[in-house]
């Protein structure tokens, strides 16, 4: 009992506590609520004031813009009125500019027509004064203009010689310098020996006995030698030596070194002549491929053919005008290099260039054609470059493709001009000289004309009357056109124009 009564004041506590916090909260809860109810409405009449101030802004810009662009649409049509206003005066004015147009044509054409009769009035005024002149001066009309034509042909062409005197000399000012610099310096430093040509090879004898061996019983065994080697072997007077005579300078070394070998074993018979043949043969080959490679190594050069190397040991049996064309080749491509390093050209082109400019004359017995024309062939079968092959196959003609090929036509020219580089024989020393003043002496004006330094110059004497300063400028250039045109000659031709005035009196 004591226990019920204290549970039970709990439970009614509780009971009223919880019914107080019942009721105090629904209290609370209504408050909120009517709070956030004058919130939402205090909140819905700010947002319809606003929206009716939205609306007043954008009435008001609506009707701002209307005005402006009623304002800009009678700004446009006022525009459009004053351009229709234009364009109406411009049609009036066009209507009046094509009638005026209409009356000038009118009155051109009334012009044209008594231009054409004036026009017609002049020509027959022009014929009848032309048959009065005619009859005055007793020339016809195409006479007097051929006449005028001559004399004004004369007056251009002596302008044109001046001209072209005055630009000669200007040029040759200024190239003179350089190129005799260069040319000097090259040919300076280059010094190569003369080699006469030869077409026969002696071989000395101990004795005059070996002679009868060489000739052996019934002639056996000159007759093979001859059979084996394509040589003539002349057994002469001549003490001590016999002669070996081919125009093949290959054939001719190898039977050299054959009858030498003979001789000097002593033991000569038709076996043995094939057997020292054979190794005579062997040995002129090593001796063309050490040959050509001392060139090569000698210009500085690599990576040619070996086929290439060859043909350049070849051209040491071989010779043009008396003068090696192995040795004439190796000072071109010194030259040629020399050149080009002076230029600022390709040195190592100019040098193959120079070098293998002659390869054609080690195949020229071999192949039909120019030696320049074979060699090129050769260096292209051989992959030399084209380059190269060009400046082997230009080196004569008288246009060139590249500078190189221009460096190498004038050493070739330059080595083969030296004094003593190549002979040649008295009959046609005799006959360039006749030649080249045969060809100065055709034209008018020439007195006397004279060969010189070997046909490297000719003096004219021209007569002072009929050939004046201007014109012997003008005579030279001929000369010089057609000894170029008609001759051939190594080297270059100096053309040398002599004009002089004497006046001359004797006091009595």
């Amino acid at each position: 009992m004591d226990v019920i009564i204290p549970l039970l004041a709990v439970l009614g506590g509780l009971t009223i506590g919880a019914g107080a916090g019942y009721y105090g909260r629904k209290a609370i809860n209504r408050k909120r609520i009517g709070e956030a109810n004058a919130e939402s409405i205090h909140i819905v009449d700010a947002a319809k004031e606003q929206s009716r101030g939205i609306l007043i802004e954008a009435k008001e810009d609506a009707l701002k813009q209307r005005t402006e662009d009623e304002t800009e649409i009678r700004a446009q049509r006022a525009e459009l009125s004053r351009a229709d206003h234009r364009l109406a005066n411009r049609e009036e004015n066009l209507d009046g500019r094509a009638n005026n147009m209409e009356k000038r044509e009118r009155g051109l054409s009334d012009k044209e027509a008594h231009s054409e009769q004036i026009r017609v009035d002049i020509e027959k005024l022009k014929d009848e004064a032309l048959v009065k002149i005619e009859e005055v001066a007793g020339l016809t009309f195409g006479e007097a203009k051929d006449l005028v034509m001559r004399k004004a042909e004369d007056e251009i062409q002596h302008e044109i010689a001046l001209r072209y005197r005055d630009l000669e000399e200007e040029a040759a000012a200024r190239a003179h310098e350089t190129s005799s610099r260069i040319l000097a310096t090259s040919i300076q430093r280059m010094a190569a020996e003369v080699v006469s040509e030869i077409t026969i090879a002696t071989v000395p004898l101990p004795s005059d006995d070996m002679k009868g061996r060489l000739i052996g019983r019934e002639g056996r065994n000159i007759r093979a030698i001859e059979k084996t080697t394509g040589v003539d072997l002349i057994i002469d007077d001549t003490p001590e030596a016999v002669t070996i005579s081919c125009f093949d300078p290959i054939r001719r070394e190898i039977a050299r070194v054959a009858v030498t070998k003979l001789v000097a074993d002593g033991r000569i018979h038709p076996a043995r002549i094939e057997e020292m043949v054979e190794r005579a043969a062997t040995e002129v080959e090593a001796s063309i491929w050490k040959n050509g490679q001392d060139a090569v190594f000698d210009a500085g050069l690599r990576g040619l053919n070996p086929e290439i190397v060859k043909l350049v040991g070849r051209l040491k049996y071989r010779y043009s005008y008396g003068e090696n064309v192995l040795q004439h080749s190796l000072e071109v491509a010194h030259l040629s290099g020399m050149i080009a390093a002076e230029v600022g050209a390709n040195i190592n082109l100019a040098k193959t260039g120079g070098l293998l400019h002659d390869i054609g004359k080690a195949l020229t017995h071999e192949v039909e054609g120019p030696h320049a024309e074979i060699g090129a062939e050769v260096a292209a079968k051989y992959n030399v470059s084209p380059n190269v092959t060009a400046c082997i196959a230009e080196h004569h003609d008288d246009v060139m493709s590249s500078t190189e090929a221009f460096i190498v036509a004038a050493a070739d020219a330059i080595s083969a001009a030296r004094p003593g580089a190549r002979s040649d024989t008295v009959e046609n020393y005799v006959k360039r000289l006749e030649a080249l003043e045969d060809v100065a002496r055709a034209f008018d004006g020439v007195e006397k004309c004279f060969a010189l330094q070997a046909g490297r110059e000719v003096r004219v004497m021209v007569k002072p009357e009929s050939v004046d300063d201007v014109t012997a400028s003008q005579l030279a250039r001929d000369i010089v056109k057609k000894i170029e045109k008609t001759l051939v000659y190594p080297g270059q031709i100096k053309v040398m124009v002599i004009r002089e005035s004497r006046a001359v009196e004797y006091a009595r």
